[in-house]
């Protein structure tokens, strides 16, 4: 059963008020995902406490960065529940995390962050990672093509 709605909009108006794109549905996955052009950063927000004081302070402070994606979305696991399975359908070969965060770069999958990668760091380390993995993927400067995934 998902979490109450009153109660997890709080964590959903960090994220949107930061500029991120909820996807509340599959086909809202689903389209996201078919454009391949440009970057696309994808959320897995969640109620857990990791995600509180460290995943959602960390996208937060990362997005102020000059280089960020393009696209900028979340899924809410515990909530939209069909829209998180579907986001997880595209993280192939890797098991089911939240909170999480996904970068793609011309549809292909760049970096990750799993939940184990999240607990325990502060959420400055983390979004001092981000801002490393944004300048290398989201810039017009870079030459895709020497581009290496970093996970």
């Amino acid at each position: 059963m998902p979490y109450d709605p009153v109660l997890v909009q709080p964590f959903r108006d960090e994220l949107i008020s930061a500029g991120v794109r909820e996807l509340r549905i599959g086909s809202e996955v689903d389209e996201v995902m078919n454009d391949k052009s440009g970057t696309l950063l994808i959320v897995v927000n969640s109620v857990c406490g990791c995600a509180a004081g460290a995943a959602r302070p960390a996208i937060r402070k990362a997005l102020l960065n000059q280089n960020k994606p393009e696209k900028i979305t979340s899924v809410f696991a515990g909530q939209d529940l069909e829209a998180t399975a579907r986001a997880r359908e595209y993280f192939v070969g890797l098991p089911p995390s939240s909170p999480a965060i996904a970068l793609y770069k011309s549809g292909e999958m760049v970096h990750f962050i799993p939940r184990h990668r999240i607990e325990g760091r502060s959420g400055d380390d983390i979004a001092n990672e981000l801002v490393m993995i944004f300048n290398k993927f989201c810039t017009k400067k870079n030459n895709f093509a020497s581009d290496k995934k970093s996970y």
